[in-house]
């Protein structure tokens, strides 16, 4: 369960952030800045889509917010602030039941939360309750919340929200086909569909909502749509009343592309049998000015069966890795840092989101790894690569786990070093390493040698001096004994 919300001066589209399913604002008086005493103010929205008719029973939404602020003032911090909500209004809608982040009570019809003392211009926001649907209700069925939030050292306010049963659920496909191959800038197809598989008609039409993510933007602007600054999120509206059991597709498609140099990109697309703006999307300002997009009717197919469809895209760009390699250099004996990785071309970059993939190590034969040490909070581990299972297998080194954060670089290049012992010379030996990535479409510099290049011990660490130094000391050993023993006989 998430934690309490907390509001402060620099959250400037707090009351939006709250819930996806606003419908509008409440009004909001003016900041008392520079005044001397402490007011409260109510931000909850004026009305609310509870859940929608067929979802009766079902529907459980414990998203509503209550937010309190204290409006800022030399008046100091608000002591002691309650809200008590009230959901008797709401019977024959729906059943409220304890909700909250842990500091709400009652069992309902009417809960409290406290919030102690508020520091002035800052706030709180809590769910008070969790709010269940009945059977038997119809699109438009609505009901009343009321609310008043209290503190020592200020006066009550009080607020209302209007809370109504939607329309029915607009359902489309579990899964759109992953689209392969968009060049950046170049316009692709989306075709939204949805079913209506409950027995109520949308009698005031219905919305598209699109979003486009991951550098992915609409290139159309139909004039019934609306959309924000970026071109990455439409809200459509038409006139169709759809009935029980039927489906339709857009006439025509909408058109996307991608920005440069992105490799993936998400659109998402669902549907609204209510076809206002929520007031969350104050945002979609822009009116379209091409042909308005158009509805088709069709047999309902199978497979409509979720409320969002993602469709995931991917572009032309690649992200051409080529492995950083270096021989491992040293006597015999020695255990020396070898630098291996891997170095992006591009142009692309895998973002956060993307697999980034990473390269294998098979070391050289005649050297032991010993450890590839890294360094993630402050605390040192000995590897930061997953290592072989087998003997002569190879080192598994994942560019996105934590322990390759240090080593990713603003030029593409991803390094680390392995500590290598040289165990033995042999001539010739090489290891090798391998780069991959999904993105990687140019195959042909992705391995690369690890050459071997070791010289012989020094005579201090060679076994056979060592032996004839063991031999040398001990023959010196009895000499002296046999000399001592002649001396004390004489």
């Amino acid at each position: 369960m998430p934690g309490r919300i907390r509001i402060t001066r620099r959250t400037a589209a707090f009351a939006a952030a709250l819930a996806a399913t606003l419908l509008a604002a409440a009004p909001v008086p003016a900041a008392a800045d520079g005044s001397g005493g402490v007011a409260l103010r109510l931000e909850a929205p004026a009305t609310y889509l509870a859940y929608n008719a067929d979802e009766g029973a079902g529907a459980k939404n414990d998203d509503f917010p209550v937010p309190v602020a204290v409006l800022p003032s030399d008046g100091g911090p608000a002591r002691d602030v309650k809200v008590v909500v009230d959901t008797s209004g709401l019977t024959g809608i729906g059943r409220a039941v304890k909700g909250g982040y842990g500091n709400c009570t009652g069992d309902g019809p009417v809960f409290t939360c406290a919030y102690g003392d508020v520091q002035n211009g800052d706030g709180e926001a809590n769910a008070p309750f969790t709010l269940h649907g009945v059977d038997g209700v119809r699109p438009g069925d609505s009901g009343t919340v009321t609310y008043t939030a209290t503190a020592e050292n200020a006066s009550p306010v009080t607020g209302t929200t209007r809370m109504t049963v939607g329309g029915p659920t607009l359902h489309t496909p579990e899964a759109e086909k992953a689209v392969k191959g968009l060049e950046p800038g170049k316009p692709a197809p989306l075709t939204p569909r949805f079913a209506n598989h409950s027995r109520f008609t949308t009698e005031d039409g219905v919305a598209l909502h699109i979003t486009a993510r991951d550098g992915l933007r609409l290139t159309s602007h139909p004039r019934n749509c609306s959309f924000d600054s970026t071109s990455t999120s439409a809200w459509c509206t038409f006139p169709t009343k759809a009935g029980p059991g039927s489906a339709y597709r857009l006439t025509s498609p909408i058109s996307y592309t991608s920005a440069p140099g992105k490799l993936t990109g998400t659109l998402s697309y669902n549907w609204s049998s209510d076809p206002r703006k929520p007031g969350n999307f104050d945002d979609l300002t822009t009116r379209g000015t091409d042909a308005p997009l158009t509805l088709t009717r069709t047999a309902t197919p199978r497979g409509l069966t979720t409320v969002s469809t993602d469709v995931q895209v991917e572009t032309t760009v690649q992200a051409d890795y080529e492995p950083v390699t270096s021989p491992v250099r040293g006597r015999v004996g020695d255990t020396v840092k070898v630098r291996l990785g891997v170095r992006d071309h591009g142009p692309g970059r895998p973002a956060d989101t993307e697999t980034p993939g990473g390269f294998e190590v098979v070391p050289p034969e005649g050297t032991t790894v010993t450890s590839i040490p890294y360094v993630f909070e402050n605390d040192g581990s000995d590897w930061a690569c997953k290592r072989p299972e087998q003997p002569g297998g190879a080192f598994v080194c994942d560019i996105g786990q934590v322990s390759f954060l240090d080593a990713r670089h603003e030029d593409g290049t991803t390094t680390i070093d392995f500590r290598i012992r040289i165990d033995r010379q042999v001539p010739g030996a090489h290891g090798t390493i391998r780069t991959h990535n999904p993105y990687d479409r140019t195959p042909g510099n992705d391995t690369a040698a690890i050459p071997l290049d070791a010289s012989p011990a020094p005579l201090y660490r060679s076994p056979a001096l060592w032996a004839a130094g063991a031999g040398g000391a001990a023959t010196v050993v009895i000499l002296t004994a046999l000399y001592r023993r002649r001396r004390q006989r004489a």
